[in-house]
């Protein structure tokens, strides 16, 4: 049970790191393609206007979560299907 547990862990890691890579370059894309610009690289800096800061904020954490939760789901599935089980702590909803 413990080494399912370190497992997990890894390929949740490994997931999330590919995820939000994938979704930074989607990100960055869809902005230079919509803005006509370069994305903020620091929304905080006095420079970035209020709106183009809390445009980035919104977008990259919608972007982020999104991903996240679909390379989440994606690893739980194939560990389901390698496994013939859940990962550890999931469990399915009325479960």
């Amino acid at each position: 049970m413990a080494l399912a547990k370190v497992g997990w862990k890894v390929v949740g890691i490994v997931a999330g790191l590919l995820a939000a890579k994938a979704s930074k370059a989607v990100l960055d894309l869809s902005w230079r393609k919509t803005k006509g610009g370069e994305p903020p690289r620091n929304p905080a800096a006095p420079g970035t206007s209020w709106s183009e800061a809390a445009a980035w904020a919104v977008a990259s954490g919608v972007a982020m979560g999104l991903s996240r939760l679909l390379a989440t789901r994606a690893a739980a599935q194939a560990w389901k299907k390698a496994t013939g089980s859940l990962p550890p702590g999931a469990e399915e909803v009325g479960a």
